[in-house]
């Protein structure tokens, strides 16, 4: 590969703000980065006294460096998080959670309205509260309503079809519009309770409950006024639960923690002065950035990225100070659609909220270091009872689930020295010749595996686990003698053990070795996680596959048959069974079937 000639490219780069993508000799993107004039920005990356191993390595494997001009650094800013997330460069700092947020979701196209957890796009005639951190954080918010305004959760075909109340209105968590216990106008009223409630208006819901106790307490309706006590009782119950209550503000807290090359990334949300819950995240960095260089990757990931259910406030709270915050609210703000503040210097409550957030995170980290300690000692263990003397770093493991050899489903998933690695995990949807052979169906997802390795020169593990015994493991070593790969990786089986008990699992070699380390072993313990883990995914992909099966019809594949004629000749023959020992004069008697469509059928279910 020719050297990259930076001074000639530098001699020529635009002195505008602008996005650059570093190239390797395959044209495969390095890096992505924006800066506000390109050819100063540029020219750090090239001075003999880099001090930063990562630059160095990148600069090193430059084999081109392509530039795009823009108008402005918030602009360069959005387009470098689009690239970013479209091309995903390993020398940049990546974002590895990317799962959408849960919401509370009340209805408002119907008469009574229901409330309902929601994930996913948002759509027209409902109204959406949250982001929530978690979904246990909706479904207790959820619980609330239903307990102080009663407000129904079913299904619509289920509210439609009640002739009595449910167990919801018996315990008092429904009003029983169903069957009219309680009028529109009511219902309604309950609703808009509820909606000022979540939007964080509860000092409102607070003084409207309570003018309605001392109303009924003048009435002398006392039940009423005891009720209306309760539904206070448990509000202020919440609201006592908060660490700092203001009633206002939207705004999210970013903090972060880092120690030994590991960085973890707390974000504390509050809405309406409440605080909702906090959720962590771990970047994937290559362990030499600095605390406030991540902070700044995270956050343009985080909010600028294209999200299914964007996380909008207007202020913003960081941890530590970074250099580019105005091209960051600038680029919010376009995005957005409004003013948005990011800031790291408050006082008062949200500054209380700010050291909330950095304690979250630095026990987030604690946690996050000792389980990669705990990891890398049973990897550790693992070694030592192979004595191979080759390094474990990367484990795969294959399982097979099907029902009956129905829909058959291998899975494989990846285990490295932090754990799972779940965006590497695959499914392989098998057929075997003979329905239930795992033999086979475990020998075509082996081979489909590491021939696309083999192929596109992927990392092969340091050990391949099979969930199996000695019949399995012969068959993938079978499998990886093929594809020539006997030698380049450990292959291992783990069986059940005579006793099928946990903790006494037998591990069979190909060299005809079998091992029991015993249930006190770490290595056992390890190998355990990433089996079951295996079986675990191959079942929740055989599930899904064996259920996406059933709600469909063989009719479906025929040539011609559409809902129509398939509903004419389930009705006519009153089952598919019927159906397929039917002649072709008897199809020819259906509805909207002629004598040519009823040959194609007669021919279709007998070939």
């Amino acid at each position: 590969m020719p050297e990259f000639d930076h001074k000639h490219f530098l001699d020529h780069c635009a002195r505008k703000p602008g996005v650059y993508r570093m190239l390797n000799g395959e044209g495969d993107v390095l890096y992505v980065g924006k800066a506000r004039n390109l050819q100063a920005r540029l020219s750090s990356y090239f001075q003999k006294n880099v001090a930063s191993v990562k630059t160095r390595a990148l600069v090193a494997r430059i084999a081109d460096v392509q530039t795009t001009v823009t108008s402005s650094e918030a602009e360069a800013l959005l387009l470098e998080q689009s690239l970013i997330k479209t091309l995903r460069p390993p020398y940049n700092i990546l974002l590895r959670d990317d799962k959408s947020y849960p919401y509370i979701r009340i209805t408002s196209s119907d008469t009574f309205p229901r409330i309902t957890f929601h994930r996913g796009t948002r759509r027209k005639g409902s109204h959406y509260f949250g982001p929530y951190p978690s979904g246990g954080a909706v479904r207790e918010a959820i619980s609330l309503v239903e307990k102080v305004f009663q407000v129904r959760n079913c299904s619509d075909s289920y509210f439609r079809n009640r002739t009595r109340p449910c167990l919801q209105h018996q315990i008092q968590r429904c009003t029983a519009p169903c069957v009219g216990l309680v009028s529109a106008e009511k219902y309604a009223e309950q609703v808009k309770l509820a909606r000022d409630f979540l939007d964080g208006r509860s000092r409102d819901v607070v003084e409207h409950l309570s003018r309605q106790m001392e109303e009924a307490s003048r009435n002398l309706e006392f039940e009423e006024a005891a009720i209306l006590r309760d539904k206070l009782a448990a509000i202020q119950s919440v609201q006592q639960k908060q660490y700092a209550e203001t009633g206002q503000g939207d705004l999210d807290i970013v903090a972060i923690e880092g120690r030994h090359g590991l960085s973890v990334v707390d974000v504390l949300m509050i809405r309406g002065g409440r605080i909702l819950g906090h959720r962590t995240f771990r970047p994937d960095t290559r362990g030499e950035e600095d605390l406030c260089e991540i902070l700044e990757a995270f956050l343009s990931q985080y909010y600028l990225g294209d999200r299914e259910d964007p996380v909008d406030p207007p202020e913003i709270l960081l941890s530590h100070e970074i250099v580019g915050n105005e091209p960051l609210q600038q680029a919010l703000t376009s995005q957005w659609g409004k003013k948005v503040r990011v800031a790291w210097r408050v006082r008062g409550d949200r500054a209380a909220w700010v050291n909330m957030a950095k304690a979250n995170a630095t026990q987030s980290l604690a946690t996050e270091l000792a389980a990669r300690e705990h990891m890398e000692k049973r990897f550790l263990a693992l070694e030592d009872l192979l004595q191979s003397g080759s390094p474990v770093r990367w484990i795969e493991c294959f399982d097979i689930s099907h029902t009956q050899g129905e829909k058959a489903v291998a899975s494989c998933v990846v285990f490295d020295q932090q754990g799972a690695r779940k965006p590497d995990y695959r499914h392989f949807n098998v057929s075997p010749p003979q329905a239930g052979d795992d033999y086979a169906a475990l020998e075509e997802a082996i081979r489909r595996r590491y021939q696309r390795v083999l192929n596109e020169e992927g990392r092969l593990p340091d050990l391949l686990l099979i969930d199996g015994g000695k019949g399995q493991l012969q068959r993938g070593w079978e499998v990886m003698g093929e594809l020539g790969l006997q030698g380049r990786m450990q292959v291992m089986g783990i069986g059940k053990g005579p006793s099928r008990r946990p903790g006494f699992e037998v591990l069979y070699l190909p060299d005809g070795r079998e091992i029991t380390p015993g249930p006190s072993h770490s290595a056992l313990h390890l190998l355990q996680q990433v089996r079951d883990e295996a079986h675990r995914f191959a079942l929740t992909g055989h599930r899904a596959r064996r259920g996406k099966a059933r709600k469909t019809s063989s009719l479906d594949e025929i040539p011609g048959i559409g809902p129509k004629r398939r509903k004419a000749l389930l009705t006519h023959f009153g089952g598919l069974k019927q159906l397929k020992n039917a002649s072709a004069a008897e199809l020819a008697r259906v509805p909207g079937i002629n004598a040519q469509m009823a040959e194609t059928l007669y021919d279709w279910f007998h070939q």
